[in-house]
């Protein structure tokens, strides 16, 4: 994709389903970017800001597995605690997995703008490498 920034995502056409894209230059930087385009499907979080913070480990897999892995506890603990990421950091934890820490606010602080996503389908996902940098693109059950 010529001229889109070195970090970022967008939504998607899909039928029936949300499909999000993301890039970034690390791996790391690609799997905040797509937790923040999940966010961005369903919510307006223009205003809120974190209250809280979270800590996530994903366990050692390959790249998609992570990616997954990540998203799928995002909404997860948005079903069971109430809670968002406004703000995501991804590290690599040095032995196949990652740590995640987010800065989060409770659901009742943002806005509902669409559809709120139930699972991550794993039907045409790509994560991998892209030119210079990494990108995926993740389908949203609604």
């Amino acid at each position: 994709m010529d001229g889109r920034p070195e970090r970022g995502h967008r939504c998607v056409p899909h039928t029936a389903d949300v499909r999000v894209e993301a890039w970034a230059p690390t791996r790391e930087e690609c799997v905040a970017e797509a937790v923040a385009a999940l966010v961005d499907t369903f919510v307006d979080p223009a205003g809120a800001a974190p209250d809280g913070g979270r800590e996530f480990r994903a366990p050692a897999g390959d790249d998609e597995d992570l990616l997954v892995a990540v998203l799928d506890e995002v909404i997860f603990r948005m079903e069971t605690e109430g809670e968002l990421p406004l703000r995501t950091e991804v590290a690599d934890d040095g032995a196949g997995g990652l740590t995640v820490r987010w800065g989060t606010t409770d659901t009742d602080a943002v806005e509902l703008v669409g559809a709120v996503p139930k699972a991550v389908s794993l039907h045409e996902l790509r994560f991998g490498r892209d030119g210079a940098g990494w990108s995926c693109a993740v389908t949203l059950d609604v």
